[in-house]
């Protein structure tokens, strides 16, 4: 069955400290974006607030709720049935005494297919995400939908193309990575990692035969005397590694591209990537150190 040309929409977005601004707010670009045509839509990463991940506070704790009388995902699943949009929604769970950094996959009838769990936890000036998520426990995720089978991984996660070629061997045929990344602090370098971020991004798409979108939040943030200006470049790729859409670094953006999914389904086949695969050797993968193998 040949399918229909996809139009993805990535929302680039400001944030303040009040979540039920930010909220009507996403609410409002994703709108935009389904007016422009998408039919899959990308919001950055933890959009309800300020990143506070800046600094370790336990009063932050409380932004975190379970999935379950969630006071805002209901909202989004309103939201997707009404436009009839696919609608990955990143957000700060709560799950008995675990925290989780998790994005809710909600298809266009509104139902949370499921939930995936930030993998990666990264944890260095300005970025301090140990102190408040657990590791991820769902493992990578690949959802088909109505618009076909996305896998969803969540900022530090995009890092590593492990967790690219894990959704795609599970069937995805596109990846998205909500995001909240920008400068550096001075005791980190103040290193602008925008076209390192992007690259290896681009790079798995390549690698993978794949459409990729990131979804970056945009501008200064200041939490408890911190401040973090972040970078934006937002932007959608497609399976050869060429940029469709994007966003510039300074301003709010809505960004679309239409793809066709079984052009690339095609070039994946022919490339032969898959077919020449050998995890016969690759056990030193699935170690800390080349050699031994977690018990």
């Amino acid at each position: 069955m040949t399918a229909q040309p996809l139009t993805i929409g990535v929302i680039q977005m400001s944030m303040t400290d009040s979540v039920a601004h930010n909220v009507a707010h996403a609410i409002e670009l994703v709108r935009n974006a389904a007016g422009r045509g998408a039919r899959l839509v990308l919001l950055p990463e933890l959009f309800e607030n300020l990143y506070w991940c800046q600094v370790q506070r336990e009063a932050y704790f409380a932004n975190a709720h379970p999935v379950e009388g969630h006071p805002f995902l209901p909202r989004f699943q309103n939201l997707a049935r009404e436009l009839g949009l696919v609608l990955p929604v990143s957000f700060f769970e709560r799950s008995g005494q675990a925290h989780y950094n998790s994005l809710a996959m909600i298809a266009e009838t509104g139902e949370i297919l499921g939930v995936y769990r930030k993998s990666h936890i990264p944890d260095g000036p300005g970025y301090q995400e140990k102190y408040y998520f657990n590791p991820g426990d769902t493992g990578f995720r690949a959802f088909p939908t109505a618009v076909g089978t996305v896998g969803a991984a969540i900022c530090w996660d995009q890092w590593y193309p492990e967790t690219a070629r894990a959704m795609v061997l599970q069937g995805a045929e596109v990846l998205l990575y909500p995001t909240a990344i920008g400068s550096e602090p001075e005791e980190a370098g103040a290193i602008d990692t925008s076209l390192l971020w992007r690259r290896a991004m681009i790079g798995h798409a390549v690698s993978n035969s794949c459409y990729l979108a990131a979804a970056n939040r945009v501008g200064t943030e200041r939490v408890d005397g911190h401040e973090q200006t972040y970078y934006g470049t937002s932007f959608i790729a497609d399976y050869q590694g060429e940029v469709l859409a994007e966003a510039d670094r300074i301003t709010e953006a809505v960004v679309v591209a239409t793809i066709d999914l079984d052009a690339a389904r095609r070039f994946r086949a022919g490339m032969g990537f898959f077919r020449d695969r050998r995890p016969d050797l690759y056990a030193p993968l699935v170690t800390y150190d080349g050699r031994t193998k977690p018990r």
